[in-house]
């Protein structure tokens, strides 16, 4: 995303724009688009600010904080839920509709993993489970 323009050149077009020329001249003049003319006139009349507004960061998260007891404690009681299966348990007991990949940006933040365990791994290379039984050519 680029880097907003600065608050000086914003207040001369916006002090441009009161001293009677249009949007249009004073976008043309200070060589920014009309369309930004245009805002930052329209926020500082409703506002008074001739601050640009913060960029990035994350504004939609809260939405799925709001449920974080209800999906901390339902997976407590049922460890092995799939993402899937959790994003379709707030839509029917709570009507709140997230992708799962919003529910693994959840658990991210909350540092909940699930990992597999020794006594879930991989089915190990066919005989080979004993380590080195019966080794030939030791002593002679």
């Amino acid at each position: 995303m680029a880097k907003s323009l600065s608050e000086d050149l914003r207040a001369r077009v916006i002090e441009a724009v009161v001293r009677g020329l249009s949007r249009r001249a004073a976008a043309t003049r200070y060589g920014v688009s009309a369309s930004s003319a245009v805002r930052w006139v329209a926020e500082w009349r409703t506002s008074g600010t001739k601050r640009a507004k913060p960029q990035g960061g994350d504004r939609r998260s809260q939405r799925i904080e709001a449920f974080a007891d209800v999906i901390l404690a339902r997976v407590a009681a049922e460890v092995d839920m799939t993402l899937t299966e959790i994003a379709a348990m707030l839509v029917a007991e709570h009507g709140a509709s997230f992708a799962p990949s919003s529910v693994w940006r959840f658990f991210d933040r909350h540092a909940v993993t699930f990992k597999k365990n020794g006594a879930r791994g991989r089915a190990g290379a066919r005989g080979r489970r004993g380590g080195t039984q019966g080794v030939a050519g030791g002593a002679t």
